[in-house]
């Protein structure tokens, strides 16, 4: 199965933005009335000196467009000059149309008086009107790399209608074409549509995948797991990737209240690794700059945390962050990112259709559901060493596969199911683990024949659940499974609501069992189909991982190592220990590079296996055994067949 490794096409050519949201810090979103040409200068040389070459820059609009038919000419020379300090300095920028939020706040123009973003037609036209006149002033720039249509508009103009959106971000994108815009466009929502969280906010990222030249993931996410939150950009920068568009990861940072110095840098140099092993090309981190001299302006003053998020302090000295930067823009250039692919998978993550939200008469919170337990199941095939990819089950789901990972998996609509046990049939290895789901909605399996599936007699009664006493499950194996010997015993965490806590009571008839829980029920089946397997856990492992505060890495990733075994399925490099995963990419010359990163508190040794190989040192070519990685640090080799 392919994987998304798609590159953004300026002029014909691939490239690999690396680089900040910008905001001087004389003033902000005020910048440009408040200009300071010999700061920005200053800000920007800092910027390109640790191997940055792009900045998202941002039409302030009650500054650029104080008036419904005007256009501010001072903000418009201040932002010619900002063109032409980016020329000057080698550096490029992409500017950002309709910016009325910014950093926990909105910013009308004074003249919207309250309409309607989307669907007021007036108000549409002034926005249309505003988009193509400031194209047309810039798009001969070579300083302009891109356009955005807007920042993070669900927030600013909230959720709609999902044709009214697609209608308005069409408008938008041919008054970029109507004023001569050539450069790639994105919208700028921060990809938070349904398709990746199972939350519609009208914003489709599937469709407006159709209509621009990137898609723009914004993450900042909060987690209770640090390899979690070390996967949650790379998670989501996957799902996106799915659509076969270029992703930038648009937004990403953290502020320094949030994070001390130490570990700043460990986010940012799992954040910048794992997005580039899951298919993103492209990083712009928020934002370049602290604002210490900004705490009584808004929104600073009410939000003060949105002072530090910068990648220097506000007397311009580089703070970790940036060095992190620095680093990985050494590592993109040794690679030639650009004439580098990811190789193809033979695993795959199953993205149900009622993910997406176009089923009828469903629950909203069977929707939501999936994000959780796709996340988890990711973050344990990644430390497996189990080069992944994602299958979208609306798309049809991919039949060129070894394995089929169905984590947690309450709904799949009926032709996947005959799908599935089809390319079983035809040698692939098929895992689901059950779940009722999180709601009380038609709780119970919706599989089209799960007897016939699975090779047993469920045992549900009707409307009830069968509820997980224990605080932790053991499973025994009772077989010899893929590297798991007979008598190994696997424990997993136990958490769910009152729907999910629960497991699915089964007899088997055609399948055999090959582990069970602690009171000797089957809790691990198998089902022999053609040349290939069914297997079928009967505890929502997933599931209940996702809701445990750090429990990564759990006893799932030996499942998963298990069920690759099983499958055949070949992985390049394999990393004993559950804390260090390895990935690789591959370059057009047929070099291939092996990522082995760390997710520990403290300095690790490992001694990585190829099974087809072995890893040499890209400086020095000599052979490497064994590798010492300090504290979430990451290392990269050449992998040599």
């Amino acid at each position: 199965m392919r994987r998304g490794f798609a590159m953004v096409d300026s002029a014909g050519s691939s490239v690999n933005w690396l680089g900040v949201n910008f905001w001087s810090r004389e003033g902000g979103p005020r910048m440009w009335t408040r200009y300071s040409s010999e700061v920005v200068r200053e800000e920007l040389r800092t910027l390109r000196e640790h191997g940055l070459n792009i900045t998202r820059s941002f039409f302030f609009w009650p500054d650029f467009m104080p008036e419904p038919d005007g256009i501010d000419e001072n903000c418009v020379a201040n932002y010619e000059d900002f063109l032409r300090a980016h020329e000057e300095i080698g550096m490029s920028t992409i500017p950002t149309f309709l910016v009325g939020h910014m950093s926990g706040q909105n910013f009308d123009p004074p003249w919207r008086a309250g309409r309607d973003l989307y669907s007021d037609v007036w108000m549409v036209e002034r926005q249309a009107w505003f988009v193509e006149r400031m194209t047309r002033r810039f798009t001969d720039s070579p300083a302009v790399a891109g356009w955005l249509i807007s920042n993070e508009m669900p927030i600013y103009g909230e959720a709609a209608d999902r044709d009214v959106v697609s209608s308005w971000a069409r408008l938008m994108v041919r008054a970029v074409r109507a004023g001569g815009g050539h450069q790639p466009v994105s919208i700028g929502d921060g990809a938070w549509g349904v398709e990746v969280t199972g939350v519609d906010n009208g914003f489709s990222v599937r469709e407006l995948g159709e209509l621009t030249d990137f898609l723009g993931p914004h993450v900042y996410r909060m987690e209770d797991d640090q390899i979690r939150q070390h996967y949650a950009a790379a998670f989501i920068c996957e799902m996106v990737s799915t659509f076969g568009h270029p992703v930038v990861l648009e937004e990403f940072g953290l502020s320094s209240d949030f994070a001390s110095d130490e570990h700043a840098a460990h986010y940012y140099r799992q954040a910048l690794h794992n997005t580039l092993l899951a298919g993103t090309t492209g990083w712009m981190a928020w934002n370049n700059t602290d604002f210490d001299n900004l705490v009584e302006q808004d929104p600073y003053r009410h939000h003060p945390f949105e002072l530090h998020f910068g990648l220097t302090r506000v007397d311009g000295t580089p703070k970790p962050q940036l060095r992190e930067m620095a680093a990985f823009a050494r590592t993109l250039s040794e690679i030639d990112v650009a004439n580098c692919r990811r190789e193809d998978a033979r695993a795959a993550l199953v993205v149900p259709e009622h993910m997406e939200g176009d089923v009828p008469i469903t629950d909203p919170e069977d929707n939501r559901f999936p994000f959780s337990v796709l996340r988890q199941s990711y973050v344990s095939a990644k430390l497996a060493d189990l080069p992944v990819g994602l299958t979208r089950e609306r798309d049809g789901v991919s039949q060129d596969c070894s394995l089929y990972l169905l984590p947690s998996t309450k709904q799949l609509t009926a032709p996947s199911c005959y799908q599935l046990e089809r390319s079983a049939r035809d040698g692939a290895v098929v895992y689901v683990s059950y779940c009722h789901g999180t709601s009380e909605f038609q709780r119970g399996p919706w599989f089209a024949h799960l007897n016939e599936m699975f090779g047993i007699e469920h045992q549900l009664r009707y409307g009830l659940v069968d509820r997980i006493e224990h605080e932790r499950i053991e499973l025994t194996f009772t077989a010899d499974f893929g590297g798991l010997a007979a008598g190994t015993t696997l424990r997993f965490a136990v958490a769910g609501n009152e729907h999910s806590r629960s497991y699915l009571p089964v007899r088997p008839t055609d399948a055999e069992v090959v582990a069970v829980d602690q009171d000797g029920r089957p809790a691990l089946l198998r089902r022999k189909v053609g040349s290939g397997w069914i297997v079928l856990c009967t505890y929502p492992l997933e599931h209940m991982a996702s809701l445990v505060p750090g429990v990564n890495p759990d006893a799932t990733v030996r499942l998963y190592e298990a069920l690759a075994a099983t499958a055949g399925l070949s992985r390049p490099v394999l990393v004993d220990n559950p804390l260090v995963s390895a990935d690789v990419l591959r370059h057009d010359d047929g070099r291939r590079f092996a990522f082995v990163v760390s997710h520990s508190d403290h300095v690790v040794k490992v001694e990585p296996r190829v099974p087809a190989g072995g890893l040499v040192d890209p400086d020095s070519g000599a052979t490497v055994d064994s590798v010492e990685l300090e504290p979430h640090g990451v290392r990269v080799l050449v992998l040599e067949s």
